[in-house]
């Protein structure tokens, strides 16, 4: 079996977030693919099978399974549309049934998913302090116009909204304190934001819960935050722009659609360059 190597939400020629995708007559074991995605070593690996009419997908990361990656999904459209030709293509995941959409451009593969249905709630007070506390930060560093809130669009995600970028610039955290707080909060992700303006943000992602200090390009808390930003009333104008991994010089470039129907799926797109 082959794993393929792509870099989803990539900036052009450059940047995005390496994922793995293997493309396989029928899943291996949950054990083999963990020690697949260990071996690869990037952030997430996505498995594909087809099954009738769909592709039965699952996400490990080095440390654990996932229940939903963005960027490996971006991947795992631009895998499929290399090796079947553009199109739409159904995705059963373990808890939702989602497309990706591959459409080759040159050497690189523009590709969109559409994201299972999205929720949010306000952060639990203890868990805000934990998270505060694990980044060194202090309430006033928040910008107020993005309270902290739980976000969820098939994985969950605690968002923080910082009001100054070189506070975002300077995201520091010690990672087996931050997985201990992920495990036990059931987090897929932190995400720390900072607001451009009304449709451009910049964006960070700890994901120490599947032994990784940072993504840098997380398509998942994308979409997540877009359905957040939609349950909060932010005037988006019906789509944002993201660019995360530039202070780990790996900049990526995510663009979330945001249908008006509350809780409705989110369509996260980006270009896909090959790493092999």
């Amino acid at each position: 079996m082959t794993v393929q190597r792509f870099a989803a939400f990539s900036d052009g020629p450059v940047g995005g977030n390496p994922a793995g995708v293997l493309i396989a007559p029928s899943l291996p074991d949950a054990s083999a693919m963990q020690a697949i995605a260990q071996e690869v070593g990037f952030s997430e690996t996505a498995f594909a099978a087809p099954v009738g009419d769909l592709w039965r997908v699952r996400y490990f990361s080095p440390a654990s399974e996932v229940a939903f990656c963005g960027h490996a999904t971006i991947a795992l459209g631009a895998a499929l549309a290399l090796r079947h030709g553009d199109g739409v293509f159904h995705l059963q995941l373990n808890d939702a049934a989602i497309t990706v959409e591959g459409r080759r451009e040159g050497d690189r593969v523009a590709a969109a998913l559409q994201s299972p249905p999205t929720q949010s709630a306000s952060a639990d007070p203890d868990l805000l302090a934990a998270a505060l506390a694990l980044f060194d930060l202090a309430p006033a560093d928040l910008d107020p116009r993005i309270p902290p809130a739980a976000i969820h669009a098939g994985a969950d995600h605690l968002l923080l909204a910082l009001a100054d970028r070189g506070r975002l610039a300077r995201m520091a955290y010690d990672l087996e304190q931050g997985r201990a707080l992920m495990s036990d909060a059931g987090l897929t992700t932190i995400a720390l934001v900072h607001v451009r303006d009304r449709q451009h943000f910049d964006a960070r992602n700890a994901f120490a819960s599947g032994g990784v200090l940072e993504d840098p390009a997380t398509g998942a808390a994308a979409a997540a935050f877009a359905g957040y930003l939609r349950d909060l009333g932010w005037p988006h104008g019906g789509a944002i722009d993201i660019t995360q991994g530039e202070d780990m010089g790996m900049r990526s470039r995510i663009r979330a659609t945001i249908p008006e129907a509350p809780g409705s799926s989110i369509r996260v797109s980006g270009t896909v360059r090959s790493m092999a």
